[in-house]
Order: structure tokens, then sequence, then C-alpha cells
């Protein structure tokens, strides 16, 4: 039982956000939007290094404990590139002369890479959890779950970038809020595909879990840091890494 709630909550982050659209009227506002990107961004940076990197160092004997972190941080790094090199980031805002296609055809880009984009996320929850579940791993069933949570409150902003924007590209507010819910049905599938083959993960735990924190911090850097920088206001986007960063590292820390 407390593997499924860990391996639901994430998507009921998503699902949450990703709701707020039926409390929009217009467009997010701009400052509330900088906040959040912030938060989540916070939020993905200190789950990176306490509730992925630390662990994977820790699993590793010897003077060179470090080298499966760092090669697995770098392919995550790597293989998020590579993602956005075959379907480009695309930002959020939109001017107002555009018409509602090309709207809609950003939104759908936007939705395509955060659904891509959660896909490691997702198994960062399982890797965790597959070390939990084989015991042998030093991995305590709190921190699984706290690092669930802490996805799953970056997931929350992150169904709201999805679907506001599509709700302003044209779509009802029930397709707006069905496709940012789709955005993050991966995480629990990638979840459990890495469960499923838990037996052939804990040789390479220490890689996958940093192969997760590159990914995350990867769209940290690349996504949400330039979109709460960007105009003004940008200190409202810092004020929200700083608030992410601190719940994080209080829930990996004393649930851990």
């Amino acid at each position: 039982m407390q593997v499924l709630i860990g391996l639901i909550v994430p998507f009921l982050g998503t699902a949450l956000g990703s709701a707020l659209v039926f409390f929009m009227k217009k467009e997010i506002n701009k400052k509330v939007e900088k906040l959040l990107l912030g938060f989540a961004a916070g939020v993905m940076i200190a789950a990176s290094i306490w509730s992925l990197l630390i662990p994977a160092l820790d699993m590793v004997d010897g003077e060179f404990n470090w080298v499966p972190a760092a090669i697995g941080f770098i392919a995550g790094i790597i293989f998020l590139l590579i993602l956005d090199t075959v379907i480009p980031h695309q930002h959020l805002e939109t001017e107002e002369t555009e018409g509602i296609q090309t709207n809609h055809r950003k939104s759908t880009k936007l939705m395509l890479a955060v659904t891509l984009h959660n896909l490691p996320e997702g198994m960062a929850v399982g890797v965790v959890f597959a070390g939990f579940l084989l015991g042998n791993a030093g991995i305590a069933v709190t921190e699984a779950i706290a690092l669930a949570v802490g996805i799953a409150i970056q997931n929350f902003p992150e169904g709201a970038i999805v679907s506001m924007p599509l709700k302003n590209s044209g779509l009802t507010k029930g397709k707006a809020f069905l496709y940012g819910t789709l955005s993050g049905i991966v995480e629990p599938l990638g979840a459990i595909l890495t469960i499923l083959f838990a037996n052939l993960v804990i040789p390479i735990l220490p890689y996958l879990l940093a192969f997760a924190a590159g990914a995350m911090i990867y769209v940290v850097v690349e996504e949400l840091i330039p979109e709460s920088q960007a105009g003004k206001h940008s200190n409202i986007g810092t004020i929200g890494v700083a608030l992410g960063f601190v719940l994080m590292m209080i829930l990996d820390v004393a649930l851990g």
C-alpha cells in the first residue's frame, strides 16, 4: 500500500495543478507564474541532491565512489539534451497577435515536452521504491515517499503551466485539464516498469539515481529558472526557488 501511494502521489500533483484551469478567468497572473516556476525549480534542486545524488554516493564504497554518480548525472543531462534537440523546448509566452492555431501548436509542444521530461522523474520514484523493496540498497520507505511527495509538489505548478496555456489556445477547460493531467501519466508508468525489473536495477541503482538527478537539473536550468527570471519581477522567481528548496530539504531530511 505504501508503494502504491508513492506511485500515485506524483501523478496526483500533476492532476491537481492542471485543475487550476477551472479557476482561471483569462490567463495566469505573471507574478504567480514566476513564483510557481521558481518554487518547482527549488524543489527539484533539493530533490536532486538529497533524494538522488547523496544516496547514489552512499551506495558505492571505495575511493572512487563518485564515479557512478558523475557518469549517471552527465548521462541524464545528455538524455534531456537529446530530447530537447528532437523536440525543441517551447517557452510559455505567446504574442497577443498570434492566432489561436499558432497558440495551440505551441501549447501542444509544451505539453509533449513536459510529458517527456516527466519520464525520468517517474523512473526516479521507481528506482527508489525498487531499492526499498529489495531491502539491500539502504533506502527507507520514508525516503521513497519523501521523494514522491517532493516530485508531486513540483508537478503541481507543472500541471498548471501545461493546462493554462492550452486553455488560452482555445480548448475548453475540461480538455485543457485532461491534457494537462495526461502529461503526468508517464510518471507512474515509468515507476512501475522500473519496479518490475527491480532485480536488474540494484547493480546500476547509483547510475540511475544520478541519471534522474541530471535530468531534473537540466529541466531546472533549461526551463524553469529562465522562465522565472524573464522580464520584470524576477525576484519573485528567486523567492520561489528558496521556498521550494527549503521545503523539499525539510521533507527529505525530516522524513528520511
